[in-house]
């Protein structure tokens, strides 16, 4: 089997081709600020976005009739349970009147569809960040009028959950797991026999990230709001995009951070720690989720290529499970094997209502 994956992203879109589980090509498409800046919406970058992943499938020599089906990344959808689901109508126009806001990941959907209508082969999306399989008592906040809700990276979430299974030799189904997903956002969650059923991301809670909060002071919080220092909007975007180690350190690369670090910078190490301590902390804190019952801890994501963050990590929480590392993110190969499982028979397509 053929798959051709799509993965639009702010400024590109990455494509691969796979044959079964082998990888023929990949590739990235970038967008400059002039191709995009003329669009209203995100869909209405579909046909500029459309050919520029046709010229570039026939630059590596792809026949378009070679791909047995297309996957694309999943938007933001309404809350789905996990899995890999047939692009439909319904999707398309809870993306098209953007339900949950504008995002390019909204636009995977759109492009599947197309090429597969296109081509006469099915198109699906592969876990989307909207997947909520959070358990009732997950959702309890303390105050009626707020819930909580999932926003994980889901797809590589569950990726890396069904790789590790597969180490173990035994299926993501069957185990439990705790995987924390480490880059400029932070997710980290409770795998329960192939659910997510609790976890934090660090737009709302959870640790803090190179760019974002994580979970902050309640009172605090509500004390900065009303200062009178930041209008509604400018506070959003410091807790989303300049805040954690951006805030502290002035830098959201922590390659350099390491650097400051090797070169003697305290504070460097104390805020290096801290972010060590609030990952592991939350880790553990999703223990008590499992009942203690955890065959294995994940950690994943950009961050976890430096051995002295995963080696750190593993030091505070590896008397939990054994610690798997699986560095960067599986994307792209996830949404060609949930594409594959369906059009192999060995798991039944999802429909989107």
């Amino acid at each position: 089997m053929r798959i051709l994956v799509i993965n639009p992203g702010g400024t590109s879109t990455k494509i691969a081709v796979y044959e079964d589980e082998k990888l023929l090509m990949s590739g990235q498409v970038e967008h400059t600020q002039k191709d995009l800046e003329t669009y209203e919406t995100v869909l209405d970058q579909l046909d500029m976005r459309m050919n520029a992943m046709f010229d570039a499938l026939e630059n590596e020599q792809i026949p378009l009739e070679s791909i047995d089906g297309v996957s694309g990344r999943g938007g933001l959808l309404k809350p789905i349970p996990g899995g890999t689901y047939a692009v439909n109508e319904a999707m398309l126009e809870d993306v098209a009147n953007a339900i949950n806001g504008e995002h390019p990941s909204n636009l995977g959907s759109a492009m599947a569809k197309a090429v597969g209508d296109k081509l006469g082969i099915p198109s699906f999306v592969v876990d989307p960040v909207s997947v909520d399989e959070f358990v009732p008592e997950a959702r309890i906040t303390g105050l009626e009028e707020i819930s909580k809700h999932s926003w994980l990276h889901a797809l590589n979430q569950k990726a890396v959950g069904r790789k590790i299974a597969g180490e173990m030799g035994k299926q993501y189904e069957d185990v439990n797991l705790i995987i924390a997903h480490l880059g400029s956002g932070i997710s980290v969650a409770a795998h329960e026999k192939g659910k997510m059923i609790d976890g934090s991301g660090a737009r709302s809670d959870g640790p803090f990230s190179p760019e974002r909060t994580g979970g902050l002071l309640t009172y605090d919080l509500v004390n900065l709001c009303f200062s009178g220092k930041y209008t509604h909007e400018e506070l959003v975007k410091k807790i989303s995009t300049a805040s954690g180690f951006y805030d502290y350190l002035g830098t959201k690369d922590t390659r350099e951070v390491e650097a400051r670090i090797d070169a003697g910078d305290e504070k460097a190490q104390l805020i290096w720690n801290s972010f060590v301590y609030q990952v592991a902390k939350e880790i553990c804190l999703y223990s008590g989720v499992l009942f203690g019952n955890v065959d294995g801890v994940g950690i994943t994501g950009g961050m976890s290529h430096s051995k002295r963050l995963v080696e750190a990590i593993r030091e505070r929480v590896e008397f939990l499970a054994p610690v798997f590392v699986v560095p960067g993110e599986l994307e792209m190969e996830a949404l060609a094997a949930g594409a594959l499982r369906v059009l192999s028979g060995v798991e039944d397509v999802k429909e989107y209502k």
